[in-house]
């Protein structure tokens, strides 16, 4: 009935939602808002909820510094809807955000973006004008302008007095990035190192082995791997040799959920969905399905033209039909197993493309066992409905239909990663649709060698 036990709870009384703390007192307490109702998507969908005078209304009533915390505490999607509400205090509200969140939630409010731009001052406008430049899945378009920096022949006494300065409002304070003469980054020293050391020291000396850093332009995806790798706090973006920013780790992990949640939705082959689900209406959840479903459907005459084509043979031994559902759909489970493990593993970095060889015999070797294991138990059921050679027919091509399968889902996210294409497109229904045809193929002409 309810979409979870904390909305559960409010609709029963017990916790209070946000609309309804407006409507008692629009000055309502966020802090206890926020403790009360627990994880981010639950406050999201109860910010969503509100009404376009409620949203008015609790950002009239609260300070810019409030406001702040709630923007931090719910999704960006879900802050861009109830600042479009309240066109007139955008401005003033994404003004006190760290320019990271503002910049994700403005890219979000659409139309709207150049007037709340227009509105803020001007060393703001330029931070977030500077973060819109780069692409919006670009590593640039989630990276923090709020960091620590100093040239490298500076000393840790400076660096010391800098973060007292600085440090409380930066975003990313867990290192100081020490910077050459044209600004290129040429070391990154800890925080703690620096507190630690001798006044005197030169920062330099402080830096550690190879510098880690990623290109501002480079797709988002990226991130995640660097940081499975290196498991810093943050990491330096570099544009055209310069520091210009940094990721902090906590927003890489932000990007793996909606990474993850994209690259599910594309091996179901459903694309094009780029709001959650619940906020999905019946044209966009139609329109991100149909596509997929129509080419499918024409893909899967295929496998009629196959049946089409041994119509005598089907005519002369009706037992065999019997087996085909069982059969292609061993080999479409197979194919979508393999696939679904190869898109993982390549989205982690857990393979890479020159792995393709040694994977393609390991797997063969385990589809080999694995339809020798499922032949066994089919043959026994071929006996019983259609004789010895039926049995024999339906054990090889199960052996035969099991291993192709295998390989075409283990080997078409590999194709589609040396295209340059998203390898989660090598879906499960399209793995299924391409093992159906194949396996009828695979059935009757194996029919057709030893029944006729």
């Amino acid at each position: 009935m309810y979409r979870n036990e904390i909305e559960s709870l409010a609709v029963l009384g017990r916790i209070p939602t946000l609309a309804e703390r407006i409507d008692d007192d629009p000055a309502c307490d966020l802090a206890a808002w926020r403790t009360e109702i627990r994880g981010r998507n639950n406050r999201s969908e109860q910010a969503v909820d509100l009404s376009g005078n409620q949203s008015r209304a609790l950002v009239a009533a609260h300070t810019l510094s409030e406001l702040d915390e709630l923007f931090a505490a719910i999704r960006n999607s879900a802050g861009a809807r109830l600042l479009r509400r309240v066109d007139p205090a955008a401005a003033a509200a994404l003004s006190t955000m760290t320019p990271s969140t503002a910049g994700r939630i403005l890219r979000q409010m659409g139309s709207r973006q150049e007037a709340v731009l227009a509105a803020m001052s001007g060393p703001r406008r330029t931070e977030l004008e500077t973060l819109l430049t780069y692409p919006a899945e670009s590593v640039g378009a989630h990276m923090t302008l709020s960091l620590l920096a100093m040239p490298a022949t500076g000393t840790a006494h400076e660096a010391v007095e800098m973060m007292r300065g600085a440090g409380p409002h930066t975003e990313s304070a867990h290192y100081v990035h020490l910077l050459g003469p044209g600004g290129e980054l040429v070391g990154v020293a800890g925080a703690r190192d620096v507190m630690l050391s001798p006044s005197d020291t030169e920062l330099g000396t402080l830096a550690g082995g190879d510098i880690v850093s990623i290109d501002a332009f480079e797709d988002q995806e990226v991130l995640v791997g660097v940081f499975a790798e290196y498991p810093y706090a943050s990491i330096p973006v570099i544009a055209d040799g310069r520091l210009v920013g940094v990721v902090t780790a906590e927003r890489a992990a932000e990007i793996q959920a909606t990474e993850t949640t994209e690259d599910f939705r594309r091996m179901g082959a459903v694309g094009g969905l780029p709001m959650s689900l619940r906020d999905a209406g019946v044209w966009a959840l139609y329109r991100s399905r149909v596509g997929w479903l129509v080419l499918l459907v024409f893909g899967n005459i295929f496998s009629g033209a196959g049946i089409a084509h041994y119509e005598d043979l089907i005519a002369a031994t009706v037992s065999l039909v019997f087996f085909l559902p069982l059969l292609i759909d061993s080999g479409g489970n197979a194919g979508s197993q393999s696939s679904t493990l190869m898109v993982r593993a390549l989205a982690i970095g857990d393979v890479r493309m020159r792995d393709w060889g040694k994977l393609l015999g390991r797997e063969v070797l385990v589809a080999l066992l694995l339809g020798v294991s499922m032949a066994a138990a089919v043959s026994l059921l071929g006996l019983a409905r259609g004789g010895t050679e039926v049995a024999l027919v339906v054990s090889l091509s199960v052996i035969l239909i099991v291993v192709v399968g295998a390989v075409i889902g283990m080997s078409l996210p590999f194709l589609l990663t040396k295209l340059k294409l998203d390898p989660a497109s090598a879906s499960a229904p399209l793995i299924t649709s391409i093992c159906d045809g194949v396996g009828v193929l695979i059935y009757f002409f194996i029919a057709s060698q030893i029944m006729l």
